[in-house]
């Protein structure tokens, strides 16, 4: 299940953190930049550039990871985050970016300090890493987080959408809870951290963002095939006001076949009355080994 935390670095009381490196952080910095790289910040890329030097040494705080151990920063930017993890002694380090003259940016600001990657993190094989750490932008986030879960990254700290990332740590019984929530909960368990304002940000989007941090799962996934448990929550996420004595034969044969399914997968014997957000992922799970057996 999800935990939830305030946080692992505490603000500094006086001035900013340290800067051992000249990246913009002030909104006027970031939009002078932008403007000298003409780079016009696009919705379909969903580039919004962290203007807080502190949430960003939070989210480096979170990374965790011995230094020698290789970490990959997904959407560099204008390296506000590549600057914290620095700091922090992070290293080696891949940053990956799609944009050619962020990229450029990144490899003149930082230079041997890093390796620069230009691409999409949607589709580019990563390098192998001990944790994988990024802002997310928000409009493609969530595939580039379930590509990361279905990877097996021990470690993936993220700062995305507030919503989003409560729906992929929500547990039974919260509306949040859905199939999302069941495909994180495969591949691993969430911990949430602290709520980053829209103003933490430039340019300011509508929503807040979160912090997160999930961990992955140690030895073999609980099913024996992704793509049947993915199958039988989208069957029955797909009408999740009904209720599983309405749905679950549509995984069936019948609706004495759906009995003899939710007893092989050790559901309680209410089942049929209950909704799908009722159910643990380990409930789901279960359901799934219970199909394959049948193939």
């Amino acid at each position: 299940m999800p935990t939830t935390s305030t946080g692992s670095s505490s603000r500094p009381d006086r001035g900013h953190p340290p800067a051992a490196f000249d990246v913009p952080e002030r909104p006027e910095q970031i939009d002078a930049t932008l403007d000298r790289l003409g780079v016009r910040p696009t919705r379909a890329w969903g580039q919004s550039f962290l203007s807080d030097p502190f949430v960003a040494d939070a989210e480096a705080a979170l990374v965790e990871v011995p230094s020698g151990r290789p970490v990959v920063e997904i959407g560099g930017g204008l390296g506000i985050l590549t600057a914290a993890l620095l700091r922090r002694g992070v290293g080696p380090l891949t940053v990956v970016e799609r944009d050619p003259r962020l990229a450029e940016f990144l490899r003149s600001t930082f230079g041997a300090r890093i390796r620069v990657l230009e691409a999409d993190a949607r589709e580019v094989d990563l390098p192998p890493a001990e944790c994988v750490v990024g802002n997310l932008p928000y409009s493609v986030g969530t595939p580039i987080l379930l590509r990361l879960f279905a990877a097996r990254v021990p470690r993936v700290v993220f700062l995305l959408q507030r919503e989003v990332v409560e729906r992929i740590a929500a547990g039974p019984g919260s509306k949040a809870y859905g199939r999302l929530s069941i495909s994180a909960q495969l591949y691993g368990s969430m911990e949430l951290f602290q709520i980053v304002p829209p103003g933490s940000f430039t340019p300011r989007p509508e929503v807040a963002g979160r912090l997160a941090v999930h961990r992955a799962r140690s030895g073999p996934l609980p099913v024996p095939s992704v793509p049947e448990l993915e199958r039988a929550v989208r069957v029955l996420f797909g009408a999740r006001r009904k209720q599983l004595g309405n749905l679950l034969p549509r995984l069936s044969s019948s609706r004495e076949d759906a009995e003899r399914l939710a007893r092989a997968a050790g559901w309680p014997g209410d089942w049929a009355v209950r909704r799908p957000e009722e159910l643990a992922p380990e409930a789901y799970f279960a359901l799934a080994r219970a199909l394959s057996s049948r193939r």
